[in-house]
């Protein structure tokens, strides 16, 4: 059965209108509240971690969250601002029984997001979210009992993540005399990221790091890298770190001002976990979006990069399934699974600087990745038809991977999170990618464009 609500991150839209109006949110909370205390076997004690970005509309929703826990008879606690993947830790090792996170990632202030986590740190299974999702829109047309509840931050949590974090460092590396300049997003690392690299040794340069409501992922940023290469350049940092809002991603500028993204991290931590004898083996799990770069540089090491869809979840599956030890994305959400049960931007951030400390700049470690021209154009749309029930898309798709063969790779896909078609070219030539991105995107506009 195909979920309504719950996309391949959650729950998204915007605060105050359907599927994040009050009702609704009420009844995530009571629904998973409720599902909580009917299977004990799974869950255990039900106790449920609350944690949040810094969007204006958090509060407000954490509190009709909390409204519903509470009317199912589940003990709701406050983490108050901090990373998703702080949540996904804390739930798995502090003995809840589920974790709900506010955060929509990387998107503006004006949307938000509901996310759950199991005990184990991982998102639940489809068919417990199709369960859930069940409840919640049988009843979502009913009252919601509204009364008072208190939120109120358990710091303790803060201080366990950040010591988690500081305990994966690489063994017998110090980041005592680097400079490293920070980009927080104005999102869930703002104090988190540069309390942890302070305690590493380093010296912190921090920027996009007060938080106002509204300015999370405003211009800066993973998807913003600029502010941060002119920072780095201009400090001559040795390293530039860049999170998203929610804190699960990581990209890197290295000193000469080149941006190296989550294909180069996997690049070079692969490299370092093989001559360590810590990389299981000899796969390493990305999705479609990876670039043909990365493939050819893993196979000059003898090894294979599997690719899934996009979302960290099926990078996860295949993991898992594998018995692999590293996997990730090109946007910079990483996944150290003998870590970690989710990709995390401050994990990652401390595992590259420890590697930059151990072996020299970030462009010396990646100078051999080729990365190939590639183009990725979002077309808005007003429906998600099967792209292949589209004659006219299929027609331009089916002439350019001809045109392409083995020296190009083509990805059309919806976004799990926005009414978007993505489109993601990449070619030996600029002028490739040019020609069948833009022919791809005209088609999918004549078809499905929204005015």
């Amino acid at each position: 059965m195909a979920k309504e609500l719950f996309g391949t991150d959650g729950i998204r839209g915007t605060p105050g209108t359907d599927p994040l109006d009050d009702r609704t949110i009420y009844w995530v909370g009571r629904a998973l509240g409720d599902y909580l205390r009917t299977h004990p076997e799974e869950t255990g004690t039900a106790r449920v971690l609350i944690g949040m970005d810094t969007r204006e509309s958090c509060m407000h929703i954490a509190r009709r969250l909390l409204m519903g826990l509470t009317a199912a008879g589940v003990q709701g606690h406050f983490a108050g601002v901090i990373t998703t993947p702080g949540v996904a830790h804390l739930v798995h090792t502090r003995g809840f029984s589920a974790g709900v996170v506010i955060s929509a990632s990387h998107n503006p202030y004006t949307d938000n997001g509901i996310k759950l986590f199991a005990r184990t740190g991982m998102k639940f299974a489809d068919e417990i979210e199709e369960q859930i999702e069940t409840e919640i829109l049988k009843n979502r047309g009913g009252a919601a009992n509204v009364f008072e509840v208190k939120l109120d931050a358990d710091l303790t949590l803060d201080r366990a993540y950040l010591q988690f974090l500081s305990s994966r460092a690489i063994p017998g590396v110090t980041l005592a005399g680097m400079k490293i300049v920070l980009d927080c997003a104005n999102g869930a690392a703002a104090q988190l990221a540069p309390q942890l690299f302070r305690t590493l040794g380093a010296e912190v340069i921090p920027i996009h790091d007060r938080p106002d409501g509204r300015n999370i992922n405003a211009g800066c940023g993973a998807l913003h890298p600029e502010s941060l290469r002119q920072k780095v350049t201009e400090t001559q940092a040795s390293l530039g770190i860049a999170f998203d809002g929610d804190g699960d991603r990581a990209i890197f500028v290295c000193v000469s001002g080149r941006v190296v993204n989550g294909d180069g991290v996997l690049l070079a931590m692969a490299r370092y976990l093989k001559s360590a004898g810590q990389l299981k083996g000899s796969t390493i799990v990305g999705t479609t979006m990876a670039n043909l770069g990365l493939e050819h540089a893993l196979a000059k090491d003898g090894l294979k990069l599997a690719r899934v869809p996009v979302g960290d979840r099926y990078v996860l599956e295949e993991m898992l399934r594998l018995g692999a030890n590293l996997g990730g994305e090109q946007s910079g959400h990483i996944i150290f699974l003998d870590d970690a049960t989710t990709g995390d931007g401050l994990l990652t951030a401390v595992k590259m600087a420890g590697l930059v400390a151990l072996r020299g700049s970030l462009g010396e470690l990646v100078a051999d990745l080729k990365v190939f021209p590639q183009t990725i154009v979002n077309v808005r749309v007003r429906s998600k038809p099967p792209l292949e029930s589209l004659p006219a898309v299929k027609q331009i798709l089916d002439e350019a991977n001809a045109a392409l063969g083995d020296r190009g790779r083509i990805v059309l896909r919806y976004s799990g999170t926005e009414a978007l078609a993505r489109v993601m070219v990449e070619a030996e030539t600029q002028a490739d990618v040019d020609r069948w991105s833009q022919a791809l995107a005209s088609a999918l506009q004549s078809a499905l464009g929204a005015q």
